[in-house]
């Protein structure tokens, strides 16, 4: 299999992370969506990543797509989403919010990145910030009520996991969000957690920023 996209994207991130858990071998091409553009809509259309291109030849895209292809490969007692009620809807609401903040995050740094600073609009960016925050917030709270339990969903590490370690690493990285220790305190200490093993750290490619 062949994984298209480059780590420092959360999305990537959280597809390799799952394929090294759930030891699927691929190949990993480093393209970037602004450098190597054309290149990945010879597999992708939209030219966005991640896309996976299985050992059938059949290109998958969009991180959530691809994840539903791995878990149903790897069989529901491996899979990493929980098959059925109360868990699963709790998994797919916590990944939500947690693409969702990244998603927020991503516009805030397009502003910064793309727009000259007196063309920046304050107000969008103060909103987008809020959602992204509020997102996180909401995220850390709830694992600070799971008390003990050191994971998000059930007993074991699930993708609710990947997908909150992966946006939450992302953003600090690209907005210092883990600053607040306090507002998100529960959620650094799972990533801490997450990112201290081997598959988490095999794809760490802290995301800088351009002339950062």
């Amino acid at each position: 299999m062949l994984l298209i996209g480059m780590f420092d994207s959360p999305f990537v991130r959280r597809v390799a992370i799952t394929m090294k858990l759930l030891e699927v071998p691929f190949e990993h091409a480093n393209w970037s969506v602004g450098r190597d553009f054309d290149h990945i809509r010879e597999y992708n259309p939209l030219g966005r990543v991640p896309t996976l291109v299985t050992d059938e030849g059949e290109s998958l895209m969009e991180s959530g797509a691809i994840l539903d292809y791995l878990d149903e490969r790897a069989g529901p007692e491996r899979a990493l989403l929980p098959r059925s009620g109360a868990e699963r809807r709790r998994a797919l609401n916590l990944i939500a919010m947690a693409t969702g903040a990244a998603e927020k995050g991503v516009l805030q740094i397009y502003e910064r990145v793309f727009r000259p600073e007196d063309k920046r609009h304050a107000p969008w960016t103060d909103r987008c910030r809020a959602q992204m925050s509020g997102s996180l917030a909401a995220i850390d709270r709830y694992l600070g009520e799971r008390g003990a339990s050191q994971w998000l969903v059930g007993k074991r590490m699930t993708q609710a996991d990947i997908t909150c370690v992966c946006a939450f690493t992302f953003l600090d990285d690209a907005l210092r969000v883990g600053s607040d220790a306090v507002m998100f305190s529960s959620l650094a200490t799972l990533a801490g957690r997450c990112e201290s093993l081997p598959a988490f750290q095999q794809t760490r490619v802290p995301f800088l920023l351009p002339n950062s």
